[in-house]
């Protein structure tokens, strides 16, 4: 089991932009992270919960409280769980998934779409290195929708009010305002 104090410094040194090396003491807490984030997923999709069952299981994957407006329809699955930060009255449709190495940070007042994927790692492009991981935050601003389908990569900041549309692959920081769509997104309008 991971004490708070290795799950404090695996964080910080995703933040710190230091990669994930097999053997090291991050990869061991990344794995023990994940089996628990298996654990608390398999109970969360798994049968009928109610909303404040769901909001206490999500609770125990992140580590973090949730407001009364929180939703989630399963299934959902986290592969670490302990670096998603959600604000009030976030909502993610069923079939979402987290990789959450890198850190997800959501605003307030966001909408998901079905089968969204929020990916913060990338593997090493070398093929020595392979096994090497490679992570950045993902940042949504508040009152953001991002549409069925859609798959934010590392690193990516999507701005206040915009909208990601069904399918977009985001590669690239999204100004406020906006929408995009498209393989990878590309700007399509501005709603300012």
């Amino acid at each position: 089991m991971i004490t708070q104090e290795q799950l404090e410094r695996f964080c910080a040194n995703r933040e710190a932009g230091l990669d994930i090396v097999p053997g090291t003491e991050d990869a061991t807490v990344m794995h023990e992270a994940a089996q628990e984030a298996l654990r608390v997923a398999a109970a969360m999709n798994t049968g009928y919960h109610d909303l404040d069952e769901i909001r206490r299981l999500f609770e125990e994957l992140t580590g973090r409280s949730v407001d009364d407006a929180f939703r989630i329809f399963p299934p959902f699955t986290a592969d670490f769980g302990k670096n998603i930060h959600v604000g009030r009255n976030v909502f993610f449709n069923s079939g979402c998934r987290v990789q959450d190495h890198g850190g997800v940070f959501i605003g307030d007042n966001v909408l998901f779409g079905h089968n969204v994927v929020l990916a913060t790692l990338d593997h090493d492009l070398d093929p020595a290195k392979r096994a090497v991981l490679h992570s950045a935050p993902i940042r949504i601003g508040n009152d953001v929708w991002v549409g069925a389908n859609a798959t934010i990569t590392k690193g990516v900041t999507i701005g206040d009010g915009s909208v990601i549309a069904a399918g977009a692959v985001v590669t690239r920081d999204v100004p406020p305002m906006t929408i995009v769509g498209g393989v990878p997104a590309k700007v399509i309008k501005s709603l300012g």
